[in-house]
């Protein structure tokens, strides 16, 4: 199986490395420094410094030449994956989607931005608690791959597995990919309990009433329980909840301190999607009248107000069941 990696990106660069080690790999990424890196040094010094890559690896700056790739990982941030799509050639390739997020105006799921761009191809979400250092750098590593054709996903599993990289089957593609999406949300909300001083109890108690939200809205667009409670879920959520080598909790870091989002967000290099995501959850949520004061809270925070009093208003609600 050839794959193709969209997205030169830390994580991008990282599944090209695990996709390596079965066979010739092909990345596209729109950084000129990135492709030139890549193919004469084996190294992206831009997004993965001090990690040697394997020779396996040929990186290009045109779409096009993904051409014929027998399947496709998309790695380009969730709000960028309608445009890129539009540009490649897909036809029936399988796209593999490591994006997680939800785009702003439609609120649709990565995977309904890919079906809506390329109707014909099947599609598979990857998903779980990963930090792109690791995995480039052989640690070990368990993730979700969801698929709905489940040859397809026992080929892609067979295709990317590795003794330190392990690929846990689902069918559940919707569950995934809400996964994925609702913890990046949930991590700043965890970083500005780090930044400003309150505590691992109270840690521990926004990751669990964080889990609940993501439950909540999870199920209501039919995701299954126990895809939310594993890798892509839960998994995903302490670890992106508990340490600053996640984007999404050095942003909520620097909310807590004190800092401006539009300072925090302004490097480029960098991607923190719960920051995109955030608005457009809340949005869904209040649709569906789903109740979500962790999300609500986060998007204050965005919005320019400051950490104390969103904390007080969020401690300040009253008490209710647990559920």
């Amino acid at each position: 199986m050839r794959i193709g990696v969209i997205g030169g990106g830390a994580w991008g660069t990282a599944l090209a490395q695990v996709a390596a080690r079965g066979g010739e790999v092909l990345l596209w990424a729109r950084e000129p420094e990135v492709v030139e890196g890549i193919n004469a040094r084996h190294e992206n010094m831009t997004f993965l410094p001090g990690v040697p890559l394997s020779p396996n690896i040929r990186a290009t700056g045109l779409l096009a030449d993904l051409a014929g790739r027998d399947a496709l990982l998309v790695v380009a941030p969730a709000q960028h994956v309608g445009a890129v799509l539009r540009d490649t050639p897909v036809d029936r390739t399988p796209l593999v989607l490591c994006a997680k997020g939800i785009e702003a105006g439609t609120r649709r799921l990565v995977g309904e931005v890919a079906q809506a761009v390329h109707p014909d191809a099947p599609i598979a979400v990857l998903s779980g608690p990963t930090f792109a250092h690791e995995v480039a750098a052989g640690l070990p590593t368990a993730v979700t791959l969801a698929c709905a054709d489940e040859a397809l996903q026992a080929s892609l599993a067979s295709r990317l597995a590795s003794p330190s990289f392990r690929p846990y089957a689902s069918t559940d593609v919707i569950g995934a990919e809400i996964g994925g999406a609702v913890k990046n949300v949930l991590a700043i909300a965890c970083g500005v309990v780090e930044g400003a001083a309150l505590g691992q109890n109270a840690r521990a108690a926004l990751i669990a009433r964080g889990f609940a939200e993501m439950t909540r809205f999870g199920m209501a667009r039919g995701a299954r329980p126990e895809t939310l409670a594993g890798l892509s879920g839960l998994g995903d959520l302490v670890l992106t909840c508990s340490s600053t080598s996640s984007r999404n909790f050095s942003l909520g870091l620097g909310l807590g301190q004190g800092a401006k989002a539009a300072d925090l967000l302004a490097d480029r290099r960098t991607v923190a999607e719960g920051a995109f995501t955030a608005p457009v959850l809340a949005e869904a949520a209040a649709q569906a009248d789903i109740d979500m004061p962790i999300t609500d809270a986060v998007c204050r925070l965005l919005e320019g107000v400051p950490a104390r009093a969103v904390i007080d208003d969020l401690l300040a609600r009253p008490l209710r069941d647990e559920a």
